[in-house]
């Protein structure tokens, strides 16, 4: 008589003739190469380009421009220090603020037209 998981589950035997396929460690290792790349080109390269990106953003901060900083303060470039910029968010209303906080540069007329 057979039983219900015999008929759904068939006995594995070892086969004397079944041995490791031949170049079998390239081919072994070709998922990692591959998921590497997937990892560098979806992740890394675009975060490398935004960094750089950024940088050269805060490099040519200059006075007069008019910037919104990570906390989300719109203000207007009054001086710019080696690693501060003193922005004008008000009349007469200076705050010091470190490049690395400054997100965006805005167009001209941005913080008159709000």
């Amino acid at each position: 008589m057979i039983s219900i998981s015999e008929m759904f589950i068939s006995n594995a035997y070892a086969d004397g003739a079944a041995a490791a396929p031949q170049g079998g460690d390239f081919m072994q290792f070709l998922p990692l190469v591959a998921l590497l790349a997937v990892f560098y080109f979806l992740i890394l390269r675009p975060q490398q380009k935004r960094v750089k990106e950024q940088k050269a953003m805060i490099e040519a901060l200059q006075k007069g421009d008019e910037v919104a900083t990570v906390g989300g303060v719109l203000g207007k470039v009054v001086k710019v220090g080696e690693d501060n910029v003193a922005v004008e968010i008000s009349d007469n209303v200076v705050v010091q603020v470190q490049k690395a906080a400054v997100q965006n540069v805005l167009p001209k007329g941005t913080i008159k037209s709000i």
